[in-house]
């Protein structure tokens, strides 16, 4: 049997804390929240194409064929991370004017997104660099390169 996107879902909620998250898994359950989380995990395996081991991964399941190495499933992970930044920016609910009162201010919402698009460019550009590097450690990737084969690259 193959790594369970719990694994996978488990690493992420480690890395992020969101209560909406926690909303999820305390009025739903953690099948509620495996459901909730696997689109961005199918992006994460899409995105991770460099990986050295198969991704194929059963929506009905929720299981990987494969059992995944910790370093891929920290990888896919940390891809999950991005892709949830990437719709806490891209939220059109927080972009909307909000009533102010004494009780209860919000600062700039402008200034707010600017701050989560910076953070998501940031993740962006470290995920990138991780794949790269993953990628990198492939000897085999370098003995055919000494040897003048490029078709594989």
């Amino acid at each position: 049997m193959g790594t369970s996107a719990e694994d996978i879902f488990d690493l992420f909620l480690s890395l992020n804390e969101d209560y909406r998250l926690t909303a999820v898994y305390n009025s739903s359950g953690s099948s509620a929240l495996n459901t909730y989380l696997e689109p961005w995990l199918l992006f994460s395996i899409d995105m991770f194409d460099v990986c050295d081991q198969s991704l194929e991964y059963s929506t009905t399941t929720q299981t990987f064929t494969v059992d995944l190495s910790q370093k891929n499933k920290n990888m896919l992970a940390e891809i999950m991370v991005l892709f949830w930044l990437q719709k806490t920016v891209q939220d059109v609910l927080q972009m909307n004017n909000f009533i102010q009162d004494r009780d209860f201010k919000i600062h700039s919402n402008a200034l707010n997104l600017r701050e989560k698009q910076q953070l998501y460019n940031n993740k962006r550009s470290e995920i990138s660099q991780k794949l790269v590097n993953y990628k990198l450690k492939d000897a085999d990737m370098w003995d055919a390169w000494f040897d003048q084969d490029f078709s594989a690259y």
